[in-house]
């Protein structure tokens, strides 16, 4: 019998039944005046006269009136710069203590975010309430004596002007509580290893000395981590080393179109939970197993605003338009897409963090993420969101029995006119023309956009099938494997022939 399994199991069912009574729309309201009050003594809060907000008679409103939006670049220049220079008070009382390294999905330059105490006590804050929400998925008590795999980032954190860098799931798990070590995986020795590929060797070899009953980390990188453990013990699938395993804690994209080449790498169903963890943050986790929406954390230093996202409000590198208007969480409404805007304990403020969001339940502030506002892909007209290029994917997958985790694609322009041009991830053999037409038959079927746009500029779609490694050694070439790192789901033209170069190279 798994005592101590009860014992925890018994504790979180009485924690999580104290958190039933939430209300968003309260808490998001407390958040934004505890921001501004935090803020208002720092160069941003005097420039932007967070006192005279706090005073309105509508703090929302006039915070919108009198704060523009923010990207990265934008931010930086004007403010962070002077927090990585080692300007105090800038744009959050203090200094911070590290600064999270993110390329995100475009570049090979990182970012440099700043990640303070406060932030920090927010993203352990987040976890502890996502641990509290797993009495809500009848996991058995034997699970929770189980060991949990985190597969970040490297926990060897770089020396940078008097401060310590590195990406934000390896600042995460530097700082795992005393009592969360005996569980944890990979252990401290191994997570510090900086090459990606050394380090997943390492687990390779160690893998049979742990029982592990839970994954997290991003799709990509897990599969290939699981793919390496299977090779190496020469195995049918993943449940042969981990029989104990039952859950897998997604994040920072949509899991949707790994969902099949995931469940082919395990012996047995498990329960997957998304979690929304980004450099400037932990937003949302999903805390319910009839859904696989995630909630939004409106209590725990983060406030955040929603613009609808349509073409008329979006510049092309993402940023927004400044008459793009914002909407608060009683504004929003099901179904719809919105870029999504936060202002954190960390000094971002009104920050196009570059996701795309649907709300799948207002009530209960539950949300997926549908894309990056980069991503969008619609040079002639076609409309085409991340979340409906998954869709279109995964009706691939189920129309010709193939799997494919990764793909890109772009616009291209072609003598004869556009062609939408995807490059699709996947090691089986599959017809390219017959995949084309399934893709652009279902396209049209399901986006009148895209219909629209191909009875005029667009005039078709290409297909290319290339293994699905190529993806992750593009990631490694263009940034660094492992951790945060994203594949760019859409591309502009300039970085597609550096693409199509670099297959070239590795296929040819």
């Amino acid at each position: 019998m798994a005592i101590i399994g009860n014992i925890v199991k018994g504790f979180i069912e009485a924690r999580d039944s104290l958190s039933l009574d939430r209300n968003p729309l309260e808490e998001q309201k407390k958040e934004l005046q505890n921001l501004l009050s935090q803020a208002k003594d720092t160069q941003f809060g005097k420039h932007y006269d967070f006192e005279g907000i706090l005073s309105s008679n509508d703090v929302a409103k006039t915070f919108a009136q009198s704060v523009p939006y923010f990207v990265y670049k934008k931010i930086s220049k004007e403010w962070w710069n002077k927090t990585i220079e080692g300007e105090p008070d800038v744009a959050w009382p203090g200094h911070p203590d590290f600064f999270a390294l993110s390329s995100g999905t475009t570049g090979k330059k990182s970012k440099r975010i700043p990640v303070t105490k406060d932030m920090l006590k927010s993203i352990k804050k987040a976890g502890i309430k996502q641990i509290y929400a797993l009495s809500n998925f009848d996991l058995p008590a034997e699970f929770f004596e189980k060991e949990i795999m985190m597969l970040g980032s490297s926990t060897d954190l770089e020396e940078h002007n008097g401060r310590k860098e590195g990406e934000i799931s390896g600042i995460s798990a530097s700082h795992i509580p005393f009592w969360f070590k005996k569980y944890y995986k990979p252990g401290d020795e191994i997570a510090q290893i900086d090459d990606w590929d050394h380090r997943v060797l390492q687990i390779a070899k160690e893998a049979k000395n742990w029982d592990i009953g839970a994954l997290s980390g991003i799709p990509s990188w897990m599969e290939l981590m699981l793919k390496k453990v299977i090779e190496y013990h020469k195995l049918e699938h993943i449940h042969e080393i981990w029989p104990n395993l039952q859950v897998y804690t997604s994040g920072g994209v949509a899991f949707d179109p790994y969902e099949k080449s995931f469940n082919a790498l395990l012996g047995k169903p498990i329960q997957i939970i998304d979690t929304y963890l980004a450099s400037e943050g932990f937003l949302a986790f999903q805390d319910r197993a009839d859904t696989t929406a995630m909630r939004l954390i409106t209590d725990n230093g983060i406030y955040f605003e929603f613009v609808p996202f349509k073409p008329e409000y979006i510049n092309q590198d993402g940023s927004l338009t400044d008459d793009a208007p914002s909407l608060t969480l009683d504004q929003v409404e099901e179904g719809e897409d919105y870029v999504l805007i936060i202002s954190t304990v960390a000094g971002a403020w009104r920050y196009i963090i570059g996701d795309t969001i649907e709300f799948i339940n207002v009530k209960r502030a539950e949300i997926k993420i549908t894309g990056r506002t980069k991503f969008f892909l619609n040079t002639v007209g076609s409309q085409l969101s991340v979340n409906k290029l998954n869709d279109a994917v995964k009706h691939l997958e189920e129309e010709l029995d193939v799997k494919i985790p990764e793909y890109t694609l772009c616009a291209k322009r072609f003598d004869d006119g556009f062609y939408h041009t995807w490059y699709l991830g996947s090691d089986s053999v599959v017809d390219s023309d017959k995949t084309a037409k399934v893709l652009d038959d279902y396209l049209k079927s399901a986006n009148k956009n895209y219909k629209v746009a191909r009875s005029k500029a667009l005039e078709g779609i290409k297909i290319h099938f290339v293994p699905q490694n190529i993806f992750a050694e593009w990631s490694g070439a263009n940034k660094k494997k492992g951790g945060q790192v994203k594949m760019e789901r859409v591309m502009g033209e300039e970085k597609f022939a550096e693409w199509e170069d670099f297959v070239s190279e590795k296929t040819g």
